[in-house]
């Protein structure tokens, strides 16, 4: 009996680790958010065959490709501010740079903070929120973050004259390559984001009980143009010429859905081309040397991609990445961003997790949103669930779908449609007030325009900012697009009158997303 009494201590023994692990609540995975700014879906994994994104196409691989993802303003400010509470502009009321929505709107919860509420260790990197008022001059600081967020210290620099042009004087140029031993601290903002993003993944005991979200923000390929120089030679300028062909606002356009791209004539590479304001064009070279830059600037941070995804565990890790929005390269002869066009709009989505695994890349072609981002961490790092807001006074929901049940392979997408809008001070192209980013109290006219499998529907109405009204009997102007031909969209189909019925229905459905 004895020796039996030993051997069930002993069995016990050898099993109890066994039986803790099991009992144990399993570790929640960590969360990483890689976030490039006015990022377009130029992405091998895309299908976008100019582009050079080795470390993108590779993590592309072993993820889950989201094909038509849109951003719900073409602005960073208000984009991010949406993407991160998960709700929409006009819910927080900010179009603009200048409101902080816990004190002008609502004290809504944020992604990071719902994390950090749920026992994550909460930190930021670079460009997150967007700096300044509105996110309170701290990026949310401590509501977002377990500790400061991160501010790469050459950011100071980031619209300072740091380009030396062929006389070694230096200028504020839109076009900036640069060798690195000649800018300030000899770096650049996203060498050090990314720097400090790998110090905090390796300070992180990989055996600590609380787990991580990390918020990695790119500043590119957002203009200036500033990367090393060495990725400019991966493109040949001849292969941007022929890019698109357009070279005139299409004639259908209304003047209100145009945007002049001021911030793109401003720069000292630009301001002495005499480009005619509004509507340009800009000469082909320029054209095809803003494309070079911008496919270069694009190949530059996914070398740091690489950098970033090589000391990430990607057995314990939810690693998503996505543009805050897109930008034109020339459709439309529109440059920057700052309009409702699917090439302003439209991001790129890559999520990648242990809990979903796949040999190759799985692709999935619904329409989806930004806003979406913030539900299906939640549910990928399995914390409760977000509720979806009822009312715009709840202060912790989201205004996005989940896309857990797609990763999962349940549910279709098909019926899933974007909204997105844009603000106009007036009915025309100015240079003042800005009608590419006019302030609360300039905008008088609000576009908001809606993405179906097939359509894009836009509409141009009254707004008052007095008190975010909006009057759906005063219309500026109204686009029709149909993708089936029209990818582009070129071709505005509201004069025909064959698509008067497609133009009605789509008309009253935006009417009722948006309300009164």
């Amino acid at each position: 009996f004895a020796v039996d009494m030993i051997t069930a201590r002993l069995l016990l023994s050898l099993m109890m680790p066994v039986l803790l692990d099991a009992a144990a609540p399993p570790r929640r995975p960590n969360v990483v958010m890689v976030i490039f700014d006015d990022l377009r879906p130029v992405i091998g994994a895309y299908g976008d065959t100019l582009a050079s994104t080795p470390y993108l196409d590779n993590f592309a691989r072993g993820s889950h490709i989201f094909t038509r993802v849109y951003s719900q303003q073409s602005l960073c400010a208000p984009s991010r501010n949406s993407l991160l509470t998960g709700r929409r502009p006009d819910t927080l009321h900010l179009y603009d740079f200048y409101s902080y929505w816990r004190t002008f709107t609502g004290n809504f919860t944020t992604l990071p903070q719902y994390f950090k509420e749920h026992g994550y260790y909460t930190y930021s990197c670079g460009k997150v929120f967007h700096p300044g008022l509105s996110s309170n001059n701290t990026d949310d600081y401590p509501l977002s973050w377990s500790a400061p967020a991160f501010r790469p210290r050459t950011e100071q620099f980031m619209n300072s004259p740091v380009c030396p042009d062929k006389e070694g004087i230096l200028r504020k140029n839109l076009i900036c390559p640069v060798e690195l031993q000649t800018q300030p601290y000899k770096t650049l903002p996203d060498i050090e984001s990314v720097a400090e993003a790998l110090r905090f993944v390796g300070s992180r005991s990989r055996h600590s009980q609380e787990p991580f979200f990390l918020a990695m923000g790119f500043h590119k390929p957002h203009i200036n143009f500033r990367f090393p120089r060495q990725f400019l030679s991966r493109f040949n300028l001849s292969q941007f010429y022929n890019y698109t062909e357009d070279s005139l606002k299409p004639p259908d356009m209304p003047a209100v859905a145009w945007n002049p791209y001021t911030d793109v004539r401003a720069r000292d590479d630009f301001k002495h081309s005499n480009i005619s304001f509004p509507y340009g064009p800009i000469s082909p070279l320029q054209a095809a040397q803003i494309r070079q830059s911008y496919y270069a600037s694009v190949s530059y941070v996914d070398d740091l991609f690489g950098k970033l995804i090589g000391g990430l565990d990607l057995d314990e890790t939810v690693v998503v990445a996505l543009g805050d929005h897109g930008w034109s390269l020339g459709e439309h002869a529109e440059w920057a961003k700052y309009s409702n066009f699917e090439v302003a709009l439209r991001v790129p989505l890559i999520i990648r997790s242990p809990q979903f695994p796949v040999a190759q890349t799985k692709y999935y072609h619904g329409i989806t949103e930004l806003l979406d981002v913030f539900p299906t961490l939640v549910d990928l790092a399995g914390l409760p669930k977000l509720d979806k807001c009822q009312s715009s006074q709840e202060l912790t929901c989201g205004e996005g779908k989940s896309l857990y049940h797609q990763l999962m392979g349940l549910g279709r997408a098909d019926e899933h449609v974007a909204l997105s809008q844009y603000p106009r001070p007036g009915m025309l192209p100015t240079k003042h007030p800005n009608s590419d980013k006019p302030k609360l109290r300039n905008i008088k006219i609000m576009g908001y325009s809606l993405r179906t499998d097939i359509y894009r529907y836009t509409m141009w109405v009254r707004f008052h900012a007095q008190n975010f009204s909006r009057d759906w009997h005063d219309v500026y102007g109204e686009e029709l697009y149909d993708h089936r031909l029209d990818s582009g969209e070129e071709l505005n189909l509201v004069p025909l009158p064959q698509f008067d019925d497609v133009r009605q229905r789509l008309r009253r459905r935006l009417m009722e997303m948006v309300g009164s």
